[in-house]
């Protein structure tokens, strides 16, 4: 079963990204819709089994390893400053919205205060694709984006922690916040000693690929720090990519990661965010789906508009960055399902939550288009 929704995932997928760049739009929304169709929402072809959901996991990180090798270390210095706004506001807006959102809901205020924080998260891996697709990712604007996903990762996972040791779970926060600081010192101070010394001790290996297969060992070994350490996967993907870009085998790992994830891994990935949702039971839910995704995707944009404005860049690129920031992907879902387990979210709301998410992860690519398109650069 799983060979032949494997094959129906890559078939669909780039004939609906192929369509979706006739129209005018980048490939991967044409991906994400695709998905839908697929899933049990419309044809019932794909199911969300488990081993689809770990090919899923695989593609994402890939996607992000891609985008570090892809990243110039210099410009990404450059926007540092850009890149904290931009993480900050990115933040602060849309814990607010969110939390008022909470109490007119009549939440309870841990609940309401985890809504916001749950607006607040960030997941750029669609943002990446529709970026590279316009030749966007490498910009001032496209490094921007990239800083701020860390930055706003780190900022959420340290507030969620926060507020679930209010809550009585069993968080110790200096624990967390020790954690991931010691993961940064640790996967920088890898970057520039390590990962070179695994790459040049692969490379005369009598194997076929070696040279590929280290990066890739040095890929999942960051995500799976980054994991360990309660920083998202796909942050720790990134930073291995970044590493790699600063070696002379940069070109190799590039060529031939790009083109075994997509291939297989990245389609997968795009097209099961559509295959997870199902819409049966929330007809009822309707305008507050409504009304929470309008919130979801004015409060980032603008957040984050704002942010890149303070940091000089012209109202047109604020909007682009404030465009790459509006998916919550899988960071936002793994926090929504964190909240449900610890009772901060009931399941009426994490069903509206999850098509929210939806809504914002399929808006994106478009809004990105429409700010980034070349007749106005």
């Amino acid at each position: 079963m799983l060979i032949i929704e494997l094959a129906a995932i890559l078939l669909f997928s780039k004939i609906a990204g192929d369509i979706s760049v006739r129209l005018g739009q980048p490939a991967v929304l044409g991906k994400l819709l695709i998905g839908i169709v697929l899933g049990p929402t419309v044809l019932g072809i794909v199911t969300n089994t488990e081993v689809l959901e770990e090919i899923s996991q695989i593609g994402v990180i890939l996607l992000m390893f891609i985008a570090g090798l892809e990243t110039d270390v210099q410009e990404f210095k450059k926007t540092a400053k850009a890149s904290t706004y931009v993480g900050i506001l990115g933040i602060v807006i849309p814990l607010t919205a969110g939390f008022l959102a909470g109490t007119y809901l009549e939440l309870p205020i841990l609940e309401a205060v985890f809504l916001g924080l749950l607006l607040s998260a960030t997941s750029v891996s669609i943002s990446v694709q529709a970026l590279k697709e316009m030749g966007k990712l490498k910009s001032k604007e496209g490094t921007t984006i990239l800083g701020a996903a860390v930055i706003d990762d780190i900022l959420v996972i340290i507030s969620l922690a926060f507020l679930m040791s209010l809550a009585g779970g069993d968080v110790q926060l200096g624990e967390v916040i020790i954690k991931k600081v010691i993961f940064f010192i640790v996967a920088i101070g890898l970057a520039w000693k390590v990962v070179p010394w695994v790459l040049k001790k692969f490379a005369p290996l009598k194997v076929s690929e070696a040279v590929i297969s280290a990066g890739l060992i040095i890929c999942f070994s960051y995500a799976f720090l980054a994991e360990y350490a309660g920083v998202a996967g796909i942050i720790g993907a990134y930073i291995a990519g970044v590493a790699i870009s600063l070696t002379k085998y940069k070109h190799e790992v590039f060529d031939k990661v790009e083109t075994i994830s997509y291939s297989i891994f990245v389609p997968v990935f795009f097209t099961s965010i559509g295959v997870t949702i199902e819409f049966i039971g929330i007809g009822d839910q309707i305008w507050l789906i409504v009304i929470l995704s309008i919130i979801a995707i004015l409060t980032k944009l603008l957040g984050s508009a704002v942010g890149a404005k303070f940091a000089g860049f012209n109202w047109r690129s604020s909007f682009g960055i404030g465009s790459g920031m509006v998916s919550r992907g899988e960071v936002a879902l793994i926090i929504a399902a964190i909240g449900l387990e610890a009772a901060l979210l009931t399941e009426k709301l994490f069903a509206v939550i999850v098509v929210v998410v939806l809504i914002t992860t399929i808006i994106t690519p478009p809004m990105l288009k429409l700010f980034f398109q070349k007749k106005h650069v």
